[in-house]
């Protein structure tokens, strides 16, 4: 076993040393089909659906409206904070709405989209002639780039791939691309390694010219001889020296991230934590390709590859398909539905969830459509009460307890199911896979999820009402304060400090009214001789001083 400081991993150069994650399945492939042929384009439909939210994090902020015209590559949603990613158009054409509408969401529940009405000419957004080498690009720039084109992983949640590389506080040492596509059905991955195996390898370089790790290597499960021949092969037609193949053994899930970790290095990641807190970064090989197209190319995310099978398709394969592209688009390019349909999955039958029409769209995390049959995948008998086996423990890969999960989940006691690490579990399904008594037990971790999630929310609602309560009363005692202290200042002002010194402003007041007073005394009329005057005269001349004199009076008051 590998030793481990508090926080990082010692770095592995050759992973040559296979380790053993606990419990895990052994799945049937079936990707016989999907395999058969070629990575097929399924064209751009009459109308692509682009929701504002494809990944973790905060929903991009629309920046059309309806009438506009937009071109293919162009930006029409805006990222929102950090944890966010923007939205490109997927083909060029008008946009007829921003609106909710139904997503591929286990909810059900509709969201915030955008909807173009496609041209057909796919007319793409001019970007210049100019072809950036990204060996004279500075990380930075290397990483603005990949936020700029919408990058989020491809292969699970969607977590934005920016924010994903600049995770590592202390530096990375290990960086691992992840090949390994243990669920049955899914092929696109290895369609691409297949095909495209040149492209990964380049944007692996780019995430080597960005992190500095000092080992790499691209995973691939032992039962795909095709993909990991195409990687050496591009190894050697690319002449690169510093980045390994190695072939994994295929237990259901070793695609999970901390699992691989886990096999290719013997490193665990901290409950609650990063792989970046142990000096690794895993990314997928579809998200190693995209950033190698929006850097080397300046293509925004627009288009993955999704494996649509099952034996409710006619003719099933991998297609190459732009976002937003409504399910319906792709199993009719795919020959259509086979009488046998019963049911319609986005992902895996281990991980996906069924939607109830196939208009909703395909989104940039959409890596597999299944249309199953009712003998291909039965619909399980009722749930039985749980007779306290065991299997559930010994095949979760996340080595948790999921009978107690499963007991706390359904009680509602929430706060038990954390100390239980309720977040820790990946929902990979294993648990309810070998349940004899058919209990959907992801179901009872999702519900529990998404209601502490829910009640974390209105917690932060009301502590902010809260804050914001306290701060208004602050403000109004603040200003209530001041009033106070300068209505006293004022009072002061008036009759002196309280020491019995005049105020300097009040004394220079003083001085300049005295000096109003005698310019005034100085500018009196001296009095008239009235010896001579009738008694008329002297009587006018008298009340005219009185006057005069009731006149300073005033002035002297007023002052």
């Amino acid at each position: 076993m590998v030793e481990q400081s508090d926080r990082r991993c010692l770095p592995l150069h050759d992973f040559n040393h296979l380790y053993r994650f606990h419990g895990g399945l052994v799945l049937p492939g079936r990707r016989e089909q999907t395999l058969s042929s070629p990575v097929i384009p399924a064209g751009i439909p009459p109308l692509l659906v682009l929701p504002l939210l494809q990944h973790i994090g905060e929903p991009a902020e629309p920046m059309v409206k309806p009438g506009d015209y937009v071109h293919t590559g162009e930006q029409i949603a805006r990222p929102v904070g950090t944890v966010s990613s923007p939205v490109h158009a997927s083909g060029s054409g008008t946009v007829v709405a921003v609106e909710p509408r139904a997503v591929p969401h286990p909810s059900g529940l509709p969201a915030d989209c955008i909807v173009i009405e496609t041209d057909g000419r796919d007319q793409w957004l001019e970007t210049g002639d100019e072809q950036p080498d990204y060996r004279e690009m500075k990380p930075h720039a290397l990483l603005e780039r990949i936020r700029d084109a919408g990058i989020v992983g491809l292969g699970g949640a969607g977590f934005p791939t920016r924010m994903k590389l600049v995770s590592g506080k202390r530096g990375i040492d290990t960086l691992i691309i992840n090949g390994a596509e243990c669920e049955p059905y899914i092929s696109c991955d290895e369609g691409l390694l297949l095909e495209r195996a040149v492209e990964v390898i380049e944007g692996v370089r780019i995430l080597q010219r960005i992190l500095r790790p000092a080992a790499c290597t691209i995973a691939v499960e032992d039962s795909m001889p095709g993909a990991e021949a195409a990687l050496h092969e591009a190894l050697e037609t690319l002449q690169e020296r510093d980045i390994g193949v190695s072939s994994i053994p295929t237990i259901y899930p070793t695609g999970g991230e901390r699992q691989l970790i886990k096999v290719l290095t013997g490193c665990e990641v901290p409950s609650q934590g990063l792989p970046a807190d142990i000096g690794i970064i895993c990314q997928n090989v579809g998200t190693a390709a995209a950033i190698y197209r929006a850097v080397s190319r300046k293509e925004p995310l627009v288009s993955r590859i999704v494996t649509v099978t099952g034996r409710g398709v006619q003719a099933p394969c991998n297609l190459e398909t732009r976002i937003g592209t409504p399910l319906r688009h792709l199993i009719e390019t795919c020959g259509g539905y086979t009488p046998e349909v019963e049911r319609l999955l986005i992902g895996g039958p281990m991980m996906g969830f069924a939607v109830n029409s196939d208009t909703v769209p395909v989104i940039k995390t959409t890596n597999c459509i299944l249309a199953v049959s009712r003998g291909e995948m039965p619909a399980p008998p009722p749930a039985q009460p749980c007779i306290r086996c065991g299997k559930c423990t010994e095949v979760c890969p996340a080595d948790l307890l999921p009978q107690q999960l499963y007991w706390f989940a359904r009680s509602g006691n929430h706060d038990a199911a954390q100390d239980y690490d309720l977040f820790d579990c990946i929902e990979c399904g294993c648990c309810a896979y070998v349940c004899p008594s058919h209990i959907p037990l992801v179901q009872y971790y999702r519900h529990a999820k998404t209601e502490i999630w829910e009640r974390e929310r209105q917690k932060k609602k009301s502590d902010l009402a809260r804050q914001r309560h306290e701060a208004r009363l602050a403000r109004l005692e603040r200003i209530r304060r001041e009033r106070e202290e300068r209505m006293a200042k004022k009072k002061r002002v008036l009759a002196g400090d309280d020491s019995g010194v005049p105020d300097p402003k009040q004394a220079a007041i003083q001085a300049a009214l005295e000096r109003v007073r005698r310019k005034k005394e100085q500018a009196q009329v001296p009095p008239a001789n009235t010896e001579n005057l009738t008694p008329e005269q002297q009587q006018l001349i008298a009340a005219a001083d009185r006057r005069r004199a009731a006149k300073n009076r005033d002035d002297e008051q007023a002052g």
